[in-house]
């Protein structure tokens, strides 16, 4: 008996060690913090949600909390971002980060930040000193355990600087611009394909006519017949691009709304990560009082609201990037239309753990870094990047540190005359009534003679295809008090056919702007709750347009031949609990398999997504595209109803297979699950299901509703990985009952109850109130802290 209570007592002593070993990093919520570096006294008062209040008298002091806060809620995730933007992976994940390293030390980014930081004014740089002052000062008095993270890496936090806070601004800009990954797509594309076949299955947007291009694999052969066939070349890159991608916002005046004031929503659309990437907090000192989302490591509220205007954005898309096929002469030159010129050089020295250090050589040209390959280019030739996020002089940052100061729409323009990369569109309301919309960014100019307009790599030693400036600031699309009283933007087109100037040809497909478009139009007077149920909605027009294509399918069993019946009946919404969605994505999967696999060969896999435009221009035969129906491996024929109903065969073998015999029990939200992933943990079997989450959810790739899934991976094909990371409403009638949520929660650290507590509301399209009213906020609070100067 003695033996047992002993051995009870020693496990409860070791399951109390270990729980107090996994909450003691959480922060203390209240009380008096002494920290070196504030001028005055700071209080920080958490709300219920675990969302901070701070007030401070000082500009200064307010961002050096927010450093604290991200310290202290998020450690680990600022260290992560750290170590992204700076290609430090490998020392934390070993040799198999080296790829990503290779390429985030030949970008440059954390490099390129330091440049940056003279090009601010003193005043931005104040903020960035102080944010990391925060940080800093949190380190150096926090004591105990820290996060698990920390412990099972073996990773220690260093000291935070202001380059660490811009490299994750340049780290987002390189998450929100993927033009590259289709340029090479293009040059690999073409030792396959013609270039029409190219153009078909990387689709121009509908109503326009596919940009006028050489035949590439005739053109590239023309420059140097070793450079006729590509397929092979890769890119060892983080993941960029992907259809589907991208952000809504929009805005209606008082004259469309039913309080007579402005209503503004965002919800943009990124990678679900465990914790959230956003972080919500406000922030109030003389000549500040801001309220939004922040990014942890940055000291900036990126969508807000202050107590006279609220913005939210999304991205244009523009075309910023160029790649440049480089001619080398093995010397250390490269061909400039000038002639051969040095290539600027230096080494880099990669840590990994586990293994020897790695010496990395970046090579430099006019253009840009030349890209670390998979596969070796022909002898004498390299890839170089050019991209406006590399500029020295990006003053990205500055804009957005400016933001919050603007007191109308004149003032918020001028703020944004910094903001060069990515293009966004930002739409704006203000508490005078006002609204506007203004897609701020560094777009390159292109010559008339440049015959690839920036769609494919370019020979570097031909000055026709250097950029010749941006497009100046006056010029770029804007709109104040439209008379319709409504703006939007969901990364469709966004201007005009008579634009003088050309910023992509690659705007996302319009499915979420034509339904946010049809939702707006069809209410005339808007409020919150209307606004609500548009970000909620889940009518997925691609599937509302392909379905009637889909009345011709010729399914080649009875039981095929009764889910076409079932899904021609069904109106396309894409709700969790009905197994038609399922249905209809498992269909559309099959059949881009049998539409194209068989043309793309060993490119299939790596090329393999939703490419939603492309299968609806096929099934409808537009321009005789019909052919792509036809297996090419066999001689027969098979047209594309034949095509069509193998495919909804094979959608049903596949879904017996993976969700059970009966389809009775088939749920869209049981395959669409929204999983949000941990850095690194989720790559740690036994490790993943306690630190990232996931939810049933519905909607689709193109639903307003977003939850982008992934056919292409095989085990989880239907699963969300990119979806609204958070959701925003003002309205200016009571601001006061703004309404916010994260796809997550607060907190970083596992053991609070902070980590996921938004999820569940995230995902019924609940939402949070957030209130500048200090009554309010402090109903309920869970505590005061009081950051104090040191003595």
């Amino acid at each position: 008996m003695g033996r047992r209570i002993f051995g009870g007592l020693a496990l409860a002593l070791v399951a109390g060690a270990a729980w107090w070993w996994l909450c003691a990093p959480l922060p203390p919520l209240a009380g008096r913090l002494a920290l070196p570096g504030l001028a005055a006294p700071v209080e920080i008062v958490r709300d219920r949600d675990g969302i901070p209040r701070v007030r401070a008298h000082s500009e200064d002091d307010a961002w050096f909390a927010l450093g604290v806060l991200h310290a202290q809620d998020r450690l680990w995730q600022i260290e992560m971002n750290r170590r992204i933007a700076a290609g430090r992976i490998a020392e934390v994940l070993g040799p198999a980060a080296l790829p990503a390293d290779r390429f985030l030390r030949t970008l440059g980014l954390r490099r390129r930040a330091e440049a940056t930081l003279a090009h601010f004014a003193p005043g931005t740089r104040r903020v960035l000193e102080a944010y990391a002052a925060g940080v800093n000062a949190w380190l150096a008095q926090r004591t105990g355990p820290l996060p698990p993270e920390f412990v099972l890496s073996g990773v220690v936090p260093e000291s935070w600087a202001p380059a660490d806070s811009l490299g994750w601004v340049k780290v987002m800009s390189w998450d929100l611009s993927s033009n590259w990954s289709d340029e090479l797509a293009r040059l690999r594309l073409s030792a396959r394909l013609s270039t029409a076949q190219i153009q078909q299955l990387l689709p121009p947007y509908p109503g326009e006519a596919p940009p006028r291009l050489p035949e590439l694999a005739a053109w590239y052969r023309s420059l140097d017949a070793r450079l006729g066939v590509l397929e092979t070349l890769r890119i060892a890159a983080l993941p960029a691009g992907g259809e589907g991608l991208g952000s809504n916002n929009w805005v209606v005046a008082g004259s469309r709304s039913a309080s007579g004031q402005p209503l503004l929503a965002n919800d943009p659309h990124l990678g679900l990560t465990a914790p959230s990437v956003w972080y919500l907090a406000q922030l109030e000192a003389p000549g500040l009082r801001v309220l939004g989302a922040t990014l942890p490591g940055v000291p900036l509220v990126v969508i807000g609201r202050s107590e006279r205007i609220a913005w939210g954005m999304t991205n244009t898309k523009p075309d910023t990037q160029d790649l440049y096929l480089e001619k080398l002469d093995g010397a250390g030159h490269y061909l400039a239309p000038e002639g051969w010129q040095p290539l600027a050089v230096r080494r880099e020295t990669i840590g990994v753990k586990g293994a020897p250090d790695e010496v990395l050589e970046v090579r430099e040209t006019r253009h840009g870094p030349l890209l670390p390959l998979d596969a070796a280019l022909p002898e004498g030739y390299a890839l170089a990047l050019a991209w406006t996020t590399l500029a020295d002089d990006d003053l990205t940052f500055q804009a957005g540190a400016r933001l919050p100061r603007a007191r109308d729409w004149a003032g918020f323009v001028e703020a944004l005359r910094d903001f060069h990369s990515p293009q966004q569109n930002f739409v704006y309301a203000d508490v005078d009534g006002h609204i506007g919309f203004i897609a701020p960014g560094r777009v390159p100019l292109r010559r008339p003679d440049n015959a690839l307009k920036g769609l494919a790599p370019a020979p570097g030693w031909d000055a026709r295809y250097d950029w010749t400036g941006f497009v100046p600031f006056e010029a770029l699309p804007r709109r104040f008090d439209p008379p319709e009283g409504v703006l939007y933007s969901a990364n469709e087109k966004i201007v005009a056919d008579d634009y003088p100037y050309w910023l992509t040809s690659e705007w996302a497909t319009p499915y979420r702007a034509r339904r946010i478009r049809e939702r707006l139009a069809a209410t005339p007077r808007h409020t919150p709750e209307s606004f609500a149920a548009l970000q909620r909605d889940v009518r997925s027009l691609w599937a509302t347009d392909m379905l009637p294509l889909l009345r011709a399918a010729e399914p080649p069993d009875a039981q095929a031949r009764e889910w076409q019946t079932r899904l021609l009946a069904w109106d396309g919404e894409m709700v969790a609990e009905r197994a038609e969605p399922l249905v209809y994505a498992a269909w559309m999967r099959a059949a881009s398999r049998r539409i194209y696999a068989d043309e793309l060969g060993p490119l299939f896999a790596e090329f393999w997504e939703q490419r939603a435009l492309f299968l609806y221009n096929v099934l409808r035969d537009a321009d005789g595209q019909g052919r792509w129906c036809d297996d090419v491996a066999t001689p027969e024929p098979e047209s594309c109803a034949r095509t069509a109903g193998l495919a909804l065969a094979d959608a049903l073998a596949e879904l017996r297979r993976d969700h059970g015999a009966d389809p009775a029990g088939w749920r869209w939200g049981a395959a669409h699950v929204a999983r949000a992933e941990h850095r690194p943990l989720s790559r740690v079997p036994w490790l993943a299901p306690l630190v990232e989450f996931a939810v049933p959810t519905p909607g689709d790739t193109y639903t307003v509703n977003v939850g982008r899934h992934y056919i292409e991976h095989e085990a989880e094909p239907y699963a969300s990985r990119q979806a609204a990371s958070l959701r925003m409403i003002v309205d200016f009638a009571a601001p006061e009952g703004s309404r916010w949520v994260l796809a997550g929660g607060q907190s970083g650290i596992r053991t609070s109850h902070h980590y996921a507590d938004q999820l569940d509301r995230w995902a019924r399209g609940g939402y949070l109130d957030m209130s500048m009213d200090e009554a309010t906020w402090r109903l309920d609070a869970e505590g005061t802290l009081v950051l104090e100067p040191t003595r």
